[in-house]
């Protein structure tokens, strides 16, 4: 454990920092972009709120305690604050800090510490994740998943047990998307990329990586996709368990340093967001700082590859209505939302529809709807009314834990409109597939 701070709720390992809460002035432009906020009204369940506590903690004013544990607890990261703020508050980089303190200074009760220890165990190492596929399949093939809701029996689980059983895929598939090592550019080679897998994407949504390598590759990408790379760790520092997300970065960066790129495609919000901060986030460790701020600087979303780039493959027609849903480490935390509507605006017959609310949280937020059902199920199923007011063919994101928060909503809510990674549509745009195809997804 680090040296406290004296007279303060906070250790001296990267506290949050006074000059950053000091540029917060309370105007309250964030209060309406608050997922929190908009569910409760409640001042310390804001962003401006929780930052008070910080300063607070700061000054020794209050402690690590339940109270205060439970105001950061809420937070879904999702930064919608930051791009509402005048005042260009870093509010990622005080959560981020904060939780780290809790994860270090705090005792949290035993169900709560074993669900995370489960997660984080779990969900950052594809072979483990992998492992689950069969037996969920065999529980949804069997019957056993109909006997189990048309009883109420799935009632008396644990709140996160039942979000966990009702955000599994469907029709959970082995992983026919296998990928090789090297994509060669078709025609005329304009950029060589690195593409992450990425952990929950590359098990759940292995067709969405097959998707980017053939769109990047018919654009005139070769594609590098190294076979040993690990998780990015942005599930970790989101969460505050800071050591094993910044190993997990060394490791990301001595694999994709092996090949010489000139751009990292990131196809999962969530992981881009992280990926991009890698220079802030080992900006102390001498071996790694000035390599971590060299990768961030190439670390791209594949819209924003694709909308940089002049489009080599014809497009076909797609008569569809999709209902874009902004990804909140997507447009928030990195600031891309024009790019996705540029890309599939060029898509013949495409009709992009805006939904109401569209800066506000789906309700995913990494591992928030497993360990904060509850508001997670609300902000999800506000969501999905706002999407499904659109009449949408087909609704699209860029970020796995969106795209499964959306498909369960949406399942939940009796509709059945098919649910697709942005890069889905594009690539089968440009390989001529059928709408009625991409619809009996």
């Amino acid at each position: 454990m680090s040296e406290r701070i004296p007279s303060s709720a906070f250790d001296a390992h990267h506290s949050p920092s006074p000059d950053l809460i000091d540029k917060c002035v309370h105007c309250g432009f964030c209060l309406p972009t608050c997922p929190t906020y908009a569910l409760w009204g409640e001042e310390m369940d804001s962003p401006r709120g929780r930052i008070y506590l910080m300063k607070l903690g700061l000054e020794g004013q209050v402690r690590l305690d339940p109270t205060f544990v439970n105001h950061m607890d809420n937070c879904l990261g999702c930064m919608a604050c930051m791009t509402a703020c005048p005042s260009g508050v870093q509010y990622d980089k005080l959560i981020e800090a904060t939780r780290a303190q809790i994860e270090r200074n705090f005792s949290r009760p035993a169900p709560d510490g074993l669900l995370r220890r489960m997660i984080f165990d779990i969900f950052p190492r594809p072979d483990r994740l992998r492992l689950l596929l069969g037996p969920l399949r065999l529980y949804q093939r069997s019957g056993l998943q109909s006997l189990l809701h048309s009883s109420g029996l799935t009632k008396l689980l644990p709140a996160s047990m039942r979000a966990m059983e009702n955000l599994a895929p469907p029709d959970p598939r082995k992983n026919g998307h296998a990928l090789p090592d090297r994509v060669a550019a078709q025609g005329e080679a304009r950029l060589r990329v690195g593409l992450l897998l990425g952990c929950v994407q590359s098990v759940f949504f292995p067709e969405v990586n097959a998707a980017t390598a053939r769109v990047l590759a018919t654009e005139g990408c070769e594609v590098i996709i190294p076979g040993d790379q690990c998780c990015c760790g942005a599930l970790m520092i989101h969460a505050g368990e800071e050591k094993a997300a910044l190993d997990y970065a060394r490791r990301i960066i001595d694999t994709f340093e092996r090949v010489p790129l000139d751009v990292v495609v990131i196809n999962a919000a969530g992981c881009g967001s992280n990926m991009k901060d890698y220079g802030y986030l080992l900006r102390d460790d001498p071996k790694y700082a000035d390599r971590a701020k060299a990768f961030s600087a190439k670390c791209r979303d594949i819209s924003e590859v694709l909308a940089g780039l002049e489009p080599r493959a014809p497009r076909h027609p797609l008569p569809l209505r999709v209902a874009y849903h902004d990804s909140c480490h997507l447009q928030h935390a990195q600031g891309v939302k024009a790019q996705p509507r540029d890309v599939l605006a060029k898509i013949p017959q495409l009709q992009i529809l805006e939904t109401a609310e569209a800066a506000l949280c789906c309700g995913s937020a990494g591992i928030y709807n497993l360990v904060r059902p509850g508001p997670a199920q609300e902000l999800g199923d506000r969501k999905v009314r706002n999407v499904l007011a659109t009449a949408p063919d087909i609704v699209a994101s860029g970020n796995p834990g969106c795209l499964l928060q959306l498909r369960s909503g949406i399942r939940l809510a009796g509709k059945q409109v098919p649910v697709v990674h942005t890069i889905e549509i594009v690539d089968a745009s440009i390989r001529g597939v059928p709408a009625q195809a991409l619809l009996q997804r």
